[in-house]
C-alpha cells in the first residue's frame, strides 16, 4: 500500500511538473507575442516622429489590415486559447477604428491584432493632423476638416459595403459626423468612452465637468496653443505629460504609456469647440452602442452615464478596471464587447 501511494505521488508530481512547463511555455509565448506587437507599434511611433521632423507639408497615411496570418492562430491576448472565427456568421466584417484627441491609428494596435485573429477586417484612420497625417494641427479649424480621412474612406467604399465604426473619446464626434453624412454606409456605431454628442452640442461640452466650461477653458487654460500668435485665438491644446498620465493612463501598462508619450500630438481646438449639427432623419436612423469605462478619470463614469441618458443608444456595455484607454488597459474586454456588438442582428 505504501509503495502504491509513493508511486501515485511521483506520478502526480510528474504530471504537475508537465502542466507547469506547459503553462510556462504558454505564458512565455503570450509575453513574446505581446512584446512583438508592442515593438511594432513603437516602431510606427518612432517612424512618425521622424517623419514629423522631415516634412512640413500635408501628408496622410491610412493604416489598415494587411495581415496574412492564418485565422487558426491563437489571440496573443487570449492566454493561448483558440479564438473563434466569427467571419462566417457576420454580414459586416469590417471595423473602422477612429482614435480620440491627441492619439493616432497607432493606439489601436492590440485591438487590430485581436480582431484580425477573429477573422475580421479592422482598418484604422489617422484624422487630420494626427498620427501619420502631417497636417499642421494649427490649421485644422472645423470638424469637417478634422474628419476628412474618415469621410474619404466611407466615400470610397464599394456601393453595397457597410462598416462598423468605433470611436474613442472625441473620436465620437467624428463618427457622429460620419453617421450624419453616410448613415447608409454604417452598420453600427460604437462609442468607446466617447463624446456621443446631441444636436447642437460641442464635443468639448462632454468634458466640461473635468475641464470646466468651454469659455473658461479658452480664457484660463495653461494648455492652450497659439499657433497664429498670442494676439489671435488659440488653435489647439496639449496636456503636459504628468496630466496626461493622470487623466488617460491610470490603469494602462507602463510600456503603452511610454508609447503614448512619444506619439501623442496637439489637439486642434476648432473641431472640439464646434457645435455639431445632427438630424433625426440621418444620424437618428443609425444604430449606436456605448462602451463605458469604469475607472476613467478623463471622462468619469458619472459623466458617461449622463451622456447615455441624454442621447440614448441601443445598447450599453461596461468595462470594469479600465481607464480612458481600454485598448491599452483592458484590450481583451474591449475586444470581446466589439465582437458581441458585431453579432447583434
Amino acid at each position: 500500500m505504501g509503495n502504491k501511494i509513493i508511486s501515485m505521488m511521483k506520478k502526480d508530481s510528474k504530471d504537475g511538473g508537465s502542466k507547469s512547463k506547459r503553462m510556462n511555455r504558454s505564458q512565455r509565448k503570450l509575453l513574446a507575442d505581446e512584446e512583438m506587437l508592442h515593438r511594432r507599434a513603437l516602431s510606427m511611433a518612432i517612424h512618425q516622429a521622424q517623419l514629423s521632423q522631415r516634412f512640413d507639408g500635408s501628408m496622410s497615411r491610412r493604416v489598415g489590415s494587411t495581415s496574412t496570418r492564418k485565422r487558426t492562430l491563437s489571440d496573443p491576448f487570449s492566454n493561448g486559447k483558440q479564438v473563434p472565427d466569427f467571419s462566417e456568421s457576420l454580414t459586416v466584417k469590417r471595423f473602422v477604428l477612429v482614435h480620440g484627441e491627441g492619439f493616432g491609428a497607432w493606439c489601436w494596435y492590440k485591438i487590430v491584432a485581436s480582431l484580425e485573429e477573429s477573422g475580421l477586417s479592422p482598418t484604422t484612420v489617422d484624422l487630420t493632423g494626427c498620427g501619420f497625417n502631417m497636417t499642421d494641427t494649427n490649421t485644422v479649424s472645423t470638424l469637417e476638416e478634422y474628419s476628412k480621412p474618415l469621410i474619404e474612406l466611407l466615400e470610397n467604399l464599394p456601393e453595397e459595403e457597410k462598416v462598423i465604426l468605433v470611436g474613442h473619446s472625441t473620436g465620437g464626434a467624428s463618427i457622429s459626423y460620419a453617421l450624419e453624412r453616410y448613415p447608409e454606409k454604417i452598420s453600427k456605431a460604437i462609442f468607446v468612452c466617447a463624446t456621443m454628442v446631441s444636436d447642437g452640442q460641442r464635443p468639448f461640452d462632454v468634458f466640461s465637468e473635468e475641464l470646466g466650461s468651454a469659455e473658461r477653458f479658452m480664457q484660463e487654460s495653461q494648455f492652450l496653443i497659439y499657433g497664429n500668435g498670442k494676439d489671435k485665438p488659440p488653435t489647439g491644446f496639449m496636456f503636459e505629460k504628468p496630466h496626461m498620465k493622470g487623466l488617460y493612463f491610470n490603469q494602462s501598462p507602463n510600456k503603452d504609456i511610454a508609447l503614448s508619450m512619444i506619439s501623442m500630438r496637439p489637439v486642434p481646438l476648432g473641431p472640439m469647440m464646434e457645435k455639431v449639427s445632427l438630424t433625426t432623419e440621418r444620424y437618428g436612423t443609425g444604430r449606436r452602442f456605448y462602451v463605458q469605462t469604469l475607472d476613467d478619470r478623463a471622462l468619469s463614469p458619472d459623466v458617461q452615464e449622463k451622456v447615455v441618458r441624454e442621447n440614448s443608444p441601443e445598447g450599453v456595455f461596461k468595462i470594469k478596471g479600465s481607464d480612458h484607454c481600454p485598448f491599452f488597459s483592458k484590450p481583451q474586454s474591449l475586444h470581446k464587447i466589439l465582437l458581441e456588438i458585431a453579432q447583434i442582428p
